[in-house]
């Protein structure tokens, strides 16, 4: 569903991640990058209830060390400037009431398209996607047998940081590649829809 970026809530947040995804800013996209492969390293180590605890100490362990750092100094100092983190607390973070349900909506829209695409692979609507799902099922079994959910996590996230780079500079070659698989793929799965009956797609 397309939206405008005033109305749509995803639309500056699209753009942001197509630029860390891309190394726009090469500070933010090492900080975001290294922080999400540290804790996910820390997963295959230590149990997720473990990681949360150590996070959350960490991250009290350095505001509560600040605020005492900073009733110190004024207490040397003989200033009052106030609690050193007002300006968040007074910041608003609830959701309107008008958020929350262009969120719900939005996740309503995902789950029903999600529904019925399975519906429509699993009761066979078109014989040829139904075998593509099937043929990609049947190879994530290997893939899982092989990696396990963290492991293909840790290999999404650095190829989520590290293909859209290579892509821009080899762009003209992988588009070439990518333009004799798609044929290749076109052409057996126009071959199976000739020979298999009830194949080919209704006329719409």
């Amino acid at each position: 569903m397309d939206c405008g970026k005033k109305e749509c809530p995803w639309g500056n947040w699209k753009g942001h991640a197509v630029d860390l995804l891309h190394w726009r800013d090469v500070k933010q996209s090492g900080l975001l990058f290294g922080s999400v492969l540290l804790l996910l390293f820390s997963l295959t180590q230590f149990s997720v209830v473990s990681v949360g605890a150590y996070l959350a100490l960490a991250a009290l362990s350095a505001t509560i060390s600040f605020r005492v750092y900073k009733s110190v100094l004024q207490a040397v100092q003989k200033t009052d400037e106030g609690h050193p983190f007002k300006a968040y607390l007074d910041m608003e973070i609830a959701l309107s009431p008008e958020q929350i349900t262009k969120y719900v909506d939005k996740t309503q829209l995902y789950i029903n398209y999600t529904l019925k695409e399975l519906r429509r692979l699993f009761l066979v609507q078109d014989l040829v996607d139904s075998i593509k799902f099937a043929v990609l099922m049947w190879l994530l079994t290997y893939v899982g047998a092989i990696f396990n959910g963290l492991t293909l996590l840790l290999l999404a996230v650095v190829s989520m940081f590290t293909m859209p780079v290579v892509y821009e500079k080899y762009q003209t070659q992988i588009d070439q590649y990518l333009g004799l698989v798609r044929t290749q793929v076109n052409s057996v799965m126009g071959k199976i829809r000739e020979k298999v009956p009830g194949a080919k797609r209704k006329e719409e």
